[in-house]
């Protein structure tokens, strides 16, 4: 697996960390479509009024104190807003998506891919035909007229009689917020269903008052108890059936699997970030699985939200993970929400327990369910293209790395709002302005998920747009040529094999947006499950096991990255 790498033509990239900033992002359609009908007509007003007061005023466009007016469709709509508000597993989701399911038509924005395919395939299966649409996936169902999405996906141009907007408090993520600012005050809809947890309730409110919407807010206690433990777990010849211990990184997860199964009495499945969604999905079915030998999970804070599992207890290995800067304790609502996995409602743990493995951890554990969350005080912001586009009319000669440097420095923001942290995107775009691209394909490229943190991925993305840059078309298979992908057999090829999922990956996203340049969608989605097959073969053999004949893999559908002498 050592060979498996990228070539890059003309340049190295460091690894800027970024684009988890806007994952599963804006969609290129889209844009274009909100470009018509939604932002772009109140910056047009803008410019009307600037334009009457004084023709030789230039209009301040980094002004963002009134973002509630970027949205027309939206404002021309008396709209009926409902907080469904409450912890983890108390039913208010369900409550709305109820609501939703009985709808002439609508949309659900969820955080993550694996949530927006849950509500989808719970729409098809109630007989109310329902689109799938997230960065890297589109499933059109015919006569539908519902769509489940991821939110950076959500589709602000469109009428609906009903959305749902889940896991609203992360309109108070640094990075991601703003994606959740942007549906709840541009949605077209005649009702708005918000769910989260009730810290996000007074925020809400007041962005809210700007836009003559009907507020309404429902509480909900949680449906099943969960036990605060006084005890630690101690041993791990602790660990039972339908426990999951919580980790955060993936070289502990690893070593907890092999240490719990060494004594041979458990199987441990895992789930963590890095692991591709299909993977995750599958991991948490086979714990599910009362008929699967896999009982325990050894999971990080991936299990927060988006999957659903039949856990008993929560055990947290450790009250402290590193943010990417430092480390630091566990926040109140960190702890809450993964907590708050343990003892879901009409599965068959029915009363949920929390402890950890250390006796000097649970003070911070029990303190932690005992407070209540802190309320959101400012929602995330982010300058639309189309804002960008029209400043860069005002100052032709500037790249997309300053026009971003100017808005950071420049905005102004009325007391609800922040500006997103786009520090990691100006890194990238500061490659990306080097070369012949539109400000567009430019902006698309900086949005794109790509974690340039991992080398492997960082160059994916130079070399695609690169290639892009230079000939207007890229084939996969100029950087991925035939050979043989193997079973990793260490973590680090286990890493290896992820980062290629995500180039992958990548350019299946790419390839939605920029259908004609990048045209091999379907030879990137076939590697990307021969990916996950290997994948899951690693977390298979990783740990104790029963000896077994190996599973094979046909050559012919395999393909690696490699690095031309």
């Amino acid at each position: 697996m050592a060979a498996l790498l990228l070539r890059l033509r003309q340049r190295k990239v460091s690894s800027f960390g970024i684009s988890r900033l806007l994952k599963d992002n804006v969609d290129h359609f889209q844009m274009h479509e909100e470009s018509k009908l939604g932002t772009l007509a109140g910056v047009c007003i803008l410019w009307r009024r600037y334009s009457s007061v004084n023709n030789s005023t230039k209009i301040d466009f980094t002004d963002l104190t009134c973002p509630h007016s970027w949205y027309p469709n939206a404002r021309s709509k008396q709209r009926k807003v409902i907080l469904h508000m409450g912890p983890t597993n108390s039913g208010k989701t369900y409550q709305a998506l109820k609501r939703l399911e009985s709808s002439s038509s609508g949309i659900y924005c969820g955080p993550l891919r694996l949530l927006a395919w849950e509500v989808a395939k719970r729409l098809n299966k109630a007989n109310v035909p329902c689109d799938l649409i997230t960065g890297q996936e589109r499933e059109k169902v015919e006569g539908a007229k519902h769509k489940a999405v991821t939110v950076e996906m959500a589709d602000i141009s469109s009428d609906y009689a009903c959305a749902v907007v889940d896991e609203i408090q992360m309109l108070g993520c640094k990075t991601r917020g703003f994606s959740f600012t942007r549906a709840l005050l541009g949605l077209s809809v005649d009702e708005l269903h918000l769910c989260g947890d009730p810290a996000s309730v007074p925020l809400i409110q007041e962005m809210l008052k700007l836009t003559d919407d009907e507020v309404q807010v429902q509480y909900y206690e949680r449906l099943s108890p969960l036990v605060p433990l006084e005890t630690p777990v101690g041993s791990f010849d602790n660990i039972k059936t339908g426990d999951c211990i919580v980790t955060f990184s993936r070289r502990e997860i690893y070593r907890l699997k092999k240490r719990i199964e060494s004594a041979g009495k458990h199987r441990c499945s895992i789930v963590y970030g890095s692991l591709p969604p299909e993977t995750r999905t599958r991991q948490a079915t086979q714990f599910n699985d009362d008929s699967s030998a896999f009982d325990v999970l050894v999971a990080s804070d991936a299990i927060g939200m988006g999957l659903n599992l039949n856990i008993s207890r929560i055990i947290f290995s450790t009250m402290e993970k590193f943010d990417g800067v430092h480390m630091r304790n566990l926040t109140v609502s960190e702890v809450k929400q993964i907590a708050g996995r343990a003892g879901r409602y009409g599965s068959k743990f029915p009363v949920g327990e929390v402890t950890c493995i250390s006796t000097s951890d649970l003070p911070l554990l029990h303190t932690s369910l005992e407070s209540p969350s802190p309320v959101l005080q400012h929602a995330g912001l982010f300058p639309s293209f189309d804002l960008l586009l029209m400043y860069s009319r005002l100052h032709p000669r500037i790249g997309l790395y300053q026009i971003l440097e100017d808005f950071l420095e420049n905005a102004t923001l009325s007391p609800n709002y922040f500006i997103a942290d786009c520090e990691e995107m100006m890194k990238v775009a500061a490659v990306i302005d080097e070369m012949p691209l539109s400000l567009h394909d430019k902006y698309l490229f900086c949005i794109s998920p790509v974690d340039m943190d991992d080398e492997i991925s960082a160059n994916g993305l130079t070399q695609f747009a690169t290639n892009y840059a230079k000939k207007g078309i890229v084939h996969l298979k100029e950087i991925f040529a035939p050979g043989m992908l193997e079973v990793p057999k260490t973590p680090n090829a286990m890493e290896e094999l992820e980062s290629i999922y995500k180039v992958l990956d990548l350019y299946v996203w790419l390839s939605f947006r920029l259908e004609d340049s990048f045209p091999d969608n379907e030879l990137a989605a076939s590697q990307k499950r021969i990916c996950n097959l290997l994948i899951e073969e690693f977390l298979e053999r990783l740990g104790w096991q029963k000896p077994r004949a190996p599973k094979s893999v046909s050559r012919k559908k395999l393909g690696r990255f490699v690095v031309p002498r």
